[in-house]
Order: structure tokens, then C-alpha cells, then sequence
């Protein structure tokens, strides 16, 4: 009985294993965050005039969230593969998880997983099928070439994250300074995040051919861009904060955004262990406090019954 139960447990963890490995290879986690910031700024920014229960009945925008998804898996996995080398030295635990999967898997979930975006875009419309058509591209070119290209592999970063955003940005065609801003301050803060990010991985990029800010230019100097970057982001809160107005719940998330800036700002300098990860993390916190103040304002002006 005793070694009967042996086998299956173990057989039972690999596939557990094989399960995390693939939705860590495939960014799984950071496309379920993208999915909500997806539906929560689609209806309560971009959506003006369109009522809940025709937004629930919208299958087009239903398509474009679930393509934009199924691209980012897409996304994540070939950015694996192409990093895979740099990944197993500074993210170990990660690559042994992956390592249970063979490369051929990764590979096949990759094709099916654009094919499957593909198919359902063009079922929306040939331009939405063109859209998300350069949206893999981009992400595949990004991945073998661009990211190792200094400045442009950060600019391309932020750009392929917000590509779903501004699609949904034209499907509404809904502009306005308020959007242009907040635009602004996001590019800023993942702009911040994606360069901070390079100074912990500074060795290993140097190693396997990322040209970085981080690298070429050395910690002191990258530290002032950063502060730099900061400053201008902090301006643009101020702006958000006041110009929304304080009887706005997202007004004083950007009120607050100052605090954690000027925290940020003191962990860079003060420059102590681990002080460049607390950083990091800190700020991709804010980011998630955002869409959850979003998503609470959204609800405080259009269902404040429910508040």
C-alpha cells in the first residue's frame, strides 16, 4: 500500500510542478493582473455613455480583452525562451519549475496561444485582427532583438504592456487630457520600474548581452535618471491630483503617489541591502492600489449605492 501511495504522490507533484512551470513561463499571474486593469479601466474610463449591462452583452470588447490576454501568455513564453539563459541565474527557483516542461511544449502552447488570438480577432474585424497581428509581432521582435538594445528594450517594454490599453483606447475612441496624463504617469511609473528592475539584474545582463541602462552607463548615473524620472512623475501626480479634483477617490490615490515617490526616492539613495527590491516592489504595488482606486471610483460615481 505504502509504495503504491509513493509513485502517485510524486506523480501527482511533477504535474503540479510541470502546471507552475508553465503558467510561470507563460507570465500567467501578470496576465490575470493585466485582465482586470482590462476590464476595469475599459468601464470605467474609457466607457462613457454605455450602461453595465451593454457592456456585459459587448462580445466584441469580451474578444479583444481575451486576444490581448491570450497574447500576453503568447508573449511571456517567447520571452522565456529567448532568455532562458539569463532567467536560470537570476531566477532559479523559476527556471527549475520550467525545466519539468520540455521545450517543444512551450513552443506548441505558444503557436496555439497566438493562433487562438488570431482567430478570435478576426472574428471582431479584419482591423482588430491586424491590430493584435502586430501586437505578436512586436512582442516576438522585442524578445529577439529589442531587448537587448539599450533604452529601446525599456521603451518597447512599456509600450508592448500598454499596446491592449490604447487598443481599447481606439475601440472607444475616447479622448481627453485627463486620459493623456494618466497615460503619462503610467508609462512613467513602468519606465521607473523596468529600469530598476535592470539595476538588480546589471551582472547577468552584462554576462548574456543585454545592453542596459544599468550597464552602460553604471549604477550612480542610472540612479540620477531614475531620480530624474521621479521628479517628472511626482509633477504629473500633482497635476492628476489637483486637476481631478479631491472629491474623486483617484485624486487621492495621486496625492499619495507623492509619498511613495519620495520613499522611493530615499530607498535609492540611501542605497542599503536590498533597498533596490524593496523599491521595485514597492512601486509595482502602487501600480495594483491604482486599478483597485480605479476601480472604487468607478463605482463611488456611477453605483454609489453600492459604497
Amino acid at each position: 500500500m505504502t509504495n503504491e501511495t509513493k509513485p502517485t504522490s510524486r506523480n501527482a507533484l511533477y504535474r503540479v510542478s510541470q502546471l507552475m512551470g508553465f503558467l510561470l513561463g507563460a507570465r500567467f499571474f501578470v496576465a490575470i493582473l493585466l485582465t482586470f486593469a482590462l476590464y476595469v479601466s475599459t468601464f470605467f474610463l474609457f466607457n462613457r455613455e454605455e450602461s453595465f449591462r451593454n457592456f456585459v452583452f459587448d462580445y466584441k470588447v469580451h474578444f479583444i480583452i481575451i486576444c490581448s490576454v491570450l497574447s500576453i501568455l503568447a508573449g511571456g513564453i517567447i520571452n522565456r525562451f529567448y532568455d532562458k539563459e539569463k532567467d536560470q541565474l537570476v531566477k532559479p527557483f523559476r527556471s527549475r519549475l520550467q525545466n519539468f516542461l520540455k521545450e517543444k511544449y512551450f513552443l506548441t502552447a505558444y503557436v496555439i496561444l497566438n493562433a487562438l488570438s488570431l482567430g478570435l480577432s478576426f472574428f471582431v474585424s479584419h482591423r482588430v485582427f491586424i491590430f493584435f497581428l502586430i501586437y505578436q509581432f512586436l512582442m516576438w521582435f522585442y524578445s529577439h532583438k529589442l531587448s537587448k538594445i539599450i533604452v529601446l528594450n525599456n521603451f518597447t517594454f512599456v509600450a508592448l504592456t500598454l499596446y491592449p490599453f490604447f487598443g481599447m483606447l481606439i475601440y472607444y475612441q475616447t479622448f481627453s487630457l485627463k486620459i493623456l496624463f494618466l497615460a503619462i504617469f503610467l508609462f512613467l511609473m513602468l519606465f521607473i520600474i523596468d529600469v530598476t528592475k535592470d539595476t538588480l539584474t546589471r551582472n547577468a545582463d552584462k554576462m548574456f548581452g543585454y545592453e542596459t541602462i544599468a550597464n552602460r552607463l553604471g549604477f550612480q548615473n542610472t540612479r540620477s535618471i531614475l531620480l530624474i524620472l521621479l521628479i517628472i512623475t511626482l509633477i504629473v501626480s500633482l497635476i492628476l491630483s489637483v486637476g481631478i479634483g479631491f472629491k474623486n477617490i483617484i485624486a487621492w490615490y495621486f496625492l499619495l503617489t507623492i509619498v511613495v515617490i519620495l520613499g522611493t526616492v530615499y530607498m535609492l539613495f540611501r542605497n542599503q541591502k536590498n533597498d533596490k527590491f524593496k523599491s521595485l516592489n514597492l512601486l509595482r504595488l502602487w501600480i495594483f492600489f491604482g486599478i483597485l482606486a480605479m476601480l472604487l471610483d468607478g463605482i463611488y460615481h456611477k453605483y454609489p449605492w453600492l459604497i
